[in-house]
């Protein structure tokens, strides 16, 4: 039998010589071979060895508008002929700055970088700098970059946390620094005992609370109905500030991030992946009073921040999401819809126990007996595990790529023939 991923797997080792792992980043080593891609449009890929896949993996969220949109191409065509960078001001800056806080709700300013790490960093030394405060509450399972800062209580083992009623900041990674707990709290998300009650012990010495307002990266989990509104009203009670981490659901949720969605609007919050629909751009956006302190004494640069190429490319992909009243993203999220609930009674019809969370463009699987969705990130760690890898290898074969944790995106690319295509091989995967 041949192996359809040969040239991969011949790429892969060849690769491991020269680059550390053989990958550029340790969440791509994913079964049953880390593929090799040479191109793409609109919503599908091809890799090395001529498999051609329905993409839902979108470069881990950037790709919003899908592969070679047309008025991307061009957008950065144009930009490739000038100069790359001028570490100095541009016309572009604010175009798409003025662009940027015409969509957002909370964007009285903003201020551009490169990665969503960077983007959080900054978000909470500002906090701490406005506020004068150090601790900073965070939530199971959310994901705000991988700095020691920052990347506690991150798809933790349970016996890490401690108890639902006696949370513990847990450390992520080896070569983490003991310390680097001290300054954040981390409660289970969804629950407003455990946001009270640590308001009630430390909040005059909370700086923000930073949450995704979707938990996107540990199961797609929705808040749960006036969460978001408590951690408003808790946040202002106490004099910290509420910070929302958009950097997937920020142009992806509606134009306006999921702030414009739920109508909750934070003091401050950061964007990236969509912001620039492929390339590396990110920002944090907020109240004027307190994005004004990264020029009164809170430090904050990058040599490539707001360089031509990446605002080109981010014009170009505000313009067209902004479009018709965000027509294009609400279709992706109609499309999404249908896929969510298509694979719901897909499951169900073969007596199979799966959950399926999140909104139309950004969703997640879960393979789970128990009767409810999870509602938080301890939910998820009795999801078989087994079952979905195995549901994942044999969409790959079918020609479906999804990313390894079992989440979803859809692109404004994504239609009514890939949606039905993708069902159709659910279909014949789970019988």
């Amino acid at each position: 039998m041949s192996d359809r991923y040969a040239q991969s797997r011949a790429l892969l080792e060849r690769t491991r010589q020269s680059l550390c792992g053989g990958v550029s980043s340790p969440f791509r080593a994913q079964a049953p071979v880390p593929l090799y891609f040479e191109d793409g449009e609109g919503a599908r890929l091809r890799d090395v060895d001529g498999n051609s896949y329905i993409d839902y993996a979108l470069a881990w969220g950037p790709n919003i508008l899908g592969y070679r949109h047309p008025r991307m191409v061009a957008a950065m065509r144009d930009a490739a002929d000038r100069p790359h960078t001028y570490g100095a001001q541009h016309r572009l800056e604010p175009e798409v700055a003025e662009r940027f806080c015409r969509m957002v709700p909370c964007a009285e300013r903003v201020a551009f970088t490169s990665s969503g790490t960077e983007a959080v960093q900054g978000v909470l030394r500002l906090a701490r700098g406005f506020t004068g405060r150090n601790l900073i509450l965070k939530f199971e399972g959310h994901y705000h970059g991988w700095v020691d800062s920052v990347l506690l209580s991150y798809r933790s083992p349970v016996e890490a946390m401690g108890t639902v009623d006696a949370p513990v900041t847990a450390l992520n990674t080896r070569g983490q620094v003991p310390n680097a707990a001290d300054n954040v709290l981390s409660v289970p998300w969804n629950s407003p005992e455990a946001v009270q009650r640590a308001f009630a012990t430390h909040g005059a010495d909370i700086a923000a609370v930073i949450t995704e307002p979707v938990l996107c990266n540990s199961g797609c989990i929705m808040p749960a109905d006036g969460f978001l509104a408590l951690l408003r009203e808790e946040a202002k009670r106490h004099g910290a500030l509420l910070i929302f981490d958009e950097v997937i659901t920020g142009f992806r949720m509606a134009p306006g991030g999921a702030q414009q969605h739920f109508g909750v609007t934070p003091d401050l919050a950061t964007f990236g992946k969509a912001l620039a629909a492929g390339l590396p751009m990110s920002a944090i956006a907020g109240r004027r009073d307190v994005m004004e302190e990264m020029y009164k004494g809170v430090a904050y640069g990058g040599t490539f921040n707001g360089n031509p190429v990446v605002l080109a490319a981010a014009q170009a992909a505000l313009d067209v999401l902004a479009e018709n009243n965000g027509a294009m993203l609400a279709g992706a999220n109609r499309h999404g819809a249908r896929l969510m609930q298509g694979l719901r009674d897909l499951a169900a019809e073969r007596q199979i126990a799966l959950h399926v969370t999140g909104f139309g463009a950004a969703f997640a699987l879960h393979f789970n007996s128990s009767p409810t969705p999870p509602r938080h990130y301890r939910d998820t760690l009795t999801d078989d595990k087994a079952k979905l890898t195995a549901y994942l290898r044999a969409m790959l074969d079918e020609g479906v790529h999804l990313l390894p944790d079992g989440r979803v995106y859809i692109s404004c690319a994504h239609g009514d023939a890939e949606i039905g295509e993708t069902l159709a091989a659910a279909a014949r995967v789970l019988s």
